[in-house]
């Protein structure tokens, strides 16, 4: 599917970012050091921008790309155990093209769903920091408005749920996030006319845990594509 030129324009400023001096040393360092089982890759090593259906009326706002996963592939939950337990669910709930996502290359594609992340370059740990989040918020609002068929936002763990109320706060439409509880499954009618569908991160530590199923994160999408066929 061609990219509508506002779209390619914010990928690109995307991906030439260098806002964060902590996270440009990581992602840069990963990629030149790779993992032994990827050793003749050739990692991405940059910002991750956004995946899909530019016309899609349901969005994923995950946390940031994964440093062996996204950081590697270029593409969102691509390359990693957190895409390879989604895209399966994604595919079943009609949303994917096909159940497995391998790199940017792979012709998977997506129908009625947009993948994005709150930070968009891969963090220690994890664990981007308040101000690397706040220094990719601006991409998060540009999508936002962009993306103008969005019904849903299934937000994966509570930094993506943040991050999307943050957008709200910023737009003037939310007051406050504290009325606004994360938990698996919470959902949330906006002042925007948008659905905050809520659920937990598809991260090893959830999944392998048992934290979240797999039955679990497919009722969330089924939910989300009933919410978004309203």
């Amino acid at each position: 599917m061609a990219l509508p030129n506002w779209l390619k324009v914010l990928n690109a400023e995307v991906t030439a970012c260098i806002r964060c001096p902590r996270l440009v040393e990581y992602r840069e360092l990963v990629a030149r050091e790779k993992r032994r089982a990827y050793h003749d890759h050739e990692y991405w090593g940059k910002p991750v921008p956004g995946f899909g259906d530019p016309n899609a009326r349901v969005l994923v706002l995950g946390l940031a790309p994964g440093a062996h996963g996204s950081n590697r592939t270029g593409r969102p939950f691509t390359g990693d155990a957190s895409g390879n337990f989604m895209y399966p669910v994604l595919y079943e709930a009609g949303f994917a093209s096909q159940p497995t996502a391998t790199d940017r290359n792979d012709g998977l594609a997506l129908h009625d769903l947009y993948i994005t992340a709150a930070a968009r370059c891969a963090p220690p740990d994890n664990k981007p920091l308040p101000q690397e989040l706040a220094n990719c918020a601006p991409f998060l609002d540009r999508e936002m408005e962009g993306l103008k068929r969005v019904r849903v936002v299934v937000a994966l763990g509570k930094i993506g749920f943040d991050a999307y109320l943050g957008y709200l706060k910023r737009r003037g439409l939310i007051m406050s996030k504290a009325q606004y509880a994360f938990g698996h499954g919470a959902s949330y009618s906006m002042p925007n006319g948008t659905t905050l569908l809520a659920s937990y991160h598809p991260s090893n530590q959830n999944t392998n845990t048992g934290r979240l199923t797999r039955a679990m994160f497919a009722e969330i999408f089924q939910e989300a594509r009933r919410l978004a066929g309203k």
